[in-house]
């Protein structure tokens, strides 16, 4: 078992779900039930995933719970370029973000190859 909250990975993908509440506070009323709410959830989710994933008992649970993070993470890089193309969010900001999405997507299947299965 981790304690999660040392995890860097998950520090990362915190700072992640924070941002994204953020930017998604910008977003129109209109998308309240639309982008706003599928993103907040899967970027709250990857990290959450990943807290779950520590109270597993094998290292087999623990690599499924980040499957699913990592699966989270590419909703919502999906999401995020969506949100670029309807003009919600600027280029720049989507470079950023999508930088960052990359670098917890790495840092998930780095972690992932560590665990014994």
């Amino acid at each position: 078992m981790h304690n999660f909250k040392n995890l860097k990975i998950w520090q990362k993908s915190v700072d992640l779900a924070v941002r994204v509440y953020k930017i998604t506070s910008d977003f129109p009323s209109s998308e309240k039930f639309g982008m706003t709410s599928q993103m907040r959830r899967a970027g709250v989710s990857i990290p959450s995933n990943i807290a779950e994933g520590t109270a597993k008992s094998s290292s087999k649970s623990f690599s499924n719970s980040l499957e699913i993070s990592l699966g989270e993470s590419y909703e919502l890089e999906t999401q995020m370029v969506i949100a670029e193309r309807v003009s919600l969010i600027s280029s720049e900001l989507a470079k950023e973000i999508g930088s960052d999405i990359s670098e917890v997507q790495r840092m998930i299947i780095g972690f992932k190859s560590t665990l014994t299965t």
